[in-house]
Parts: structure tokens; sequence; C-alpha cells
């Protein structure tokens, strides 16, 4: 099975995603190394915290650089939560702000809501027929923390939905990356098999 590799820019704690792969006896490796990152089988973009920094981050150490010639080559890349955010074109968090663009759309907030963040857990509708969606349980729930959310300029890239005052993507997908805009690490069986699913069969 492919080593799967955690890109590490210093946005947020990789240690229950780590944990959760070793679970699945998946080999994986943290890392902020490009040249180590260039070499990767098989990337997950994690994070937490404000978009502008995040890519700040990114573009600091070279990284957006070589997750495009990856994402090119091919490879398998997964963005969790604001790695999710971050693969799209435009940020509108606090401003106006470029993201990777690997995925075509916009990440904006939370409008007409009770209570943000949306934290919690909460069920995932519309379900596309995927690689990575492969096996999931019915109306399978995850576990979310975010105050923005993705909005793909194409419908066909989104994977599955969720409904929050109004429905978004909750997952996406354009050829060979895949974005989960909730944590798979912290939910549970449903997150697990997600993650194996990204691991075996992609």
């Amino acid at each position: 099975m492919k080593k799967i590799t955690v890109i590490d820019y210093g946005a947020g704690n990789l240690r229950s995603l780590e944990n959760a792969i070793k679970f699945l006896q998946v080999p994986v490796e943290i890392t902020s190394d490009t040249e180590v990152i260039q070499n990767a089988e098989k990337l997950i973009l994690p994070g937490v915290g404000a978009f502008a920094p995040a890519m700040a981050r990114l573009r600091e150490k070279g990284i957006d650089a070589v997750l495009s010639d990856k994402v090119d080559s091919g490879t398998p890349l997964l963005g969790i939560c604001l790695g999710m955010q971050l693969l799209f074109t435009t940020s509108y968090e606090q401003g106006r702000w470029d993201g990777l663009n690997l995925i075509p759309g916009t990440v904006v907030k939370f409008e007409g809501v009770k209570k943000i963040p949306h934290m919690g857990w909460n069920e995932l509708i519309d379900i596309r027929e995927n690689r990575v969606t492969r096996d999931l349980p019915d109306s399978p729930f995850v576990y979310f923390v975010h105050s923005f959310y993705c909005a793909p300029e194409h419908d066909a890239h989104i994977l599955a939905s969720c409904e929050y005052g109004e429905k978004f993507a909750a997952a996406v997908h354009r050829d060979n990356i895949w974005g989960m805009q909730f944590h798979p690490e912290k939910s549970q069986n449903v997150g697990l098999k997600i993650l194996q699913n990204f691991a075996e069969e992609v």
C-alpha cells in the first residue's frame, strides 16, 4: 500500500490525523520538506485556522508550486477542512485572497445562520458515487468545525453536500483531487472509511 504524506505547514494539530491513518495500518509520514512532498505517492493537505496566513505559509515554504506540479503529474491529493478551502481559486475570508486554484470556485462565509462556526455532527446528503465515498453507510454523519464554506464553480465537482442554513459543498472531487470540509479523522467509523478508501481505492 502506498504511503500517505501529510503536509505540515504550521496550520493545526496533525496528530489525530496521523493516528487515524496509523490505526488503518497505512504507512504515513508528516513533513514540510518540499523534496519529500515532491516524491510523495499520495498527499493530504490538512489545516485549521484562517485562510490568508495558511496560504502565506504554503507560498513561503514553496509548497504551493510543488502541489501544483504533483497534481499535474496525477498524484492523489486530499484537502481536509481549511486544506479543502485552500484548493479553491479565491477566499473572501477577511478580504480577498488567492488560493491554490486547483478547483475553480470561491470560499465564502455562512450568512443567515444562528451560530457560527458550524460545529458538530451533521449529515452528508446527495453523495455521489466515487472511490472515496465507496461503501459509506446510509445517512452518514461527520464532524464539522468551520465558519466559511466552498462554493465550486461547477456543480460536477460537488461530491457530497450538507445543510446548515443552506446547502453547501461538504466534499468535492476533480480528477485526482479530493476535498473534505469535515474532519474525517474525528468522524469515527465514517471518517475512517473515507480515509481507508483514499488509501486503498485511489
